[in-house]
């Protein structure tokens, strides 16, 4: 992936410094406005958790373990953290209830449809803006989650880890859904390429990725990041059933499809596993940490919400969801 082109004063000072070797340096001024909707915090988060994933063309990989690049990333960190704070209320609920919370959660979500959308009036163009937006976490999909296998014991753990079989083909790299997903994109005619679209979303989408890497990089984020997984799974198989039938009558063929498709059969499964194995299992050795589980669900229903209303709004007004950068959304 290449470096991102900044998005404000942070970004550009940041970006500057990892065009050269590692050292140290004095954090920039982190904004402390709206998080999920500051573009230059975002981007700049995304870019300080991406140095844990693939990294960057002509990066340093020493980078990912600079010291003064962790003191700025905790910075950007506890401002998103205290945005979530003030909008996502911590559920209090005793262990035992947390599936049934869970049930709840899901149930009682009422954001706009995307998948509603998607299904019956999107045309070719939209749906094409959708899998962009999706591309920045599908093309690395599981990745965040898994950062918290170790971090786990015993039935939450085999839960998790039979999710994550699934997610990664099997053994078979070419049913891994991030490259499923790939085949999506490539039957749209869109590039495939690992983070190709990054300067192309924004601030919401940069978000959704940022808050999983958030809790599967700090252990103490480990309630949260199962439920964030449980929530993603809870509400994953009728949205993924509309999103293929809408992309087949735009003229999707079987293998563009067939990452939708997937999603409907393997998370109808994946949701009872989450829910009861992996959260039920987890919050049975530590009740205590009941809260953070539905914490993390309700921080992923959160920013799913704000990212539908966002790209619905654009598209009930004719414009594009993605930012103007004078790039086209096209393939190789």
């Amino acid at each position: 992936m290449h470096l991102p082109t900044p998005r404000g004063p942070l970004t550009a000072a940041l970006l500057e410094r990892l065009t050269r070797p590692p050292h140290g340096f004095d954090a920039p001024a982190v904004p402390v406005a709206s998080a999920v909707e500051d573009e230059d915090l975002q981007l700049a988060l995304f870019t300080c958790y991406e140095l844990h994933y693939q990294g960057f063309d002509g990066v340093d990989d020493r980078w990912e373990w600079e010291p003064s690049l962790l003191r700025l990333r905790g910075e950007l960190e506890g401002v998103f953290e205290r945005w979530l704070e003030r909008i996502v209320p911590r559920p209090a609920v005793p262990s035992a209830y947390v599936r049934h919370a869970l049930t709840e959660l899901v149930t009682a979500e009422e954001g706009p449809s995307l998948a509603d959308f998607l299904e019956r009036k999107a045309d070719l163009g939209q749906f094409r803006e959708f899998v962009v937006h999706r591309s920045i976490y599908q093309l690395k999909e599981a990745d965040p989650h898994t950062w918290v296998i170790p971090r786990l014991r015993g039935r939450a753990k085999a839960a998790l880890v039979e999710i994550q079989i699934d997610e990664y083909g099997g053994g078979r790299p070419e049913r891994m859904h991030s490259e499923l997903f790939r085949a999506t994109m490539r039957g749209l005619g869109l590039d495939d390429t690992y983070g190709v679209y990054l300067d192309r979303v924004p601030a919401t989408t940069l978000a959704i990725g940022n808050v999983m890497s958030l809790f599967g990089l700090h252990r103490r984020h480990r309630g949260a990041l199962l439920g964030h997984l449980a929530a993603f799974e809870m509400t994953s198989s009728l949205p993924n059933l509309k999103y293929g039938r809408g992309l087949r009558r735009l003229g999707g063929d079987a293998a563009a499809c067939r990452f939708y498709d997937e999603h409907v059969q393997a998370d109808a499964v994946h949701e009872q596993i989450a829910a009861h194995d992996m959260c039920g299992g987890f919050v049975a050795a530590h009740p205590a940490l009941a809260g953070d589980v539905l914490y993390g669900a309700a921080c992923a229903l959160t920013l799913d919400r704000l990212f539908a209303r966002r790209v619905l709004n654009r598209w009930e007004r004719n414009g594009t969801s993605l930012r103007e950068t004078g790039l086209t959304v096209s393939g190789r």
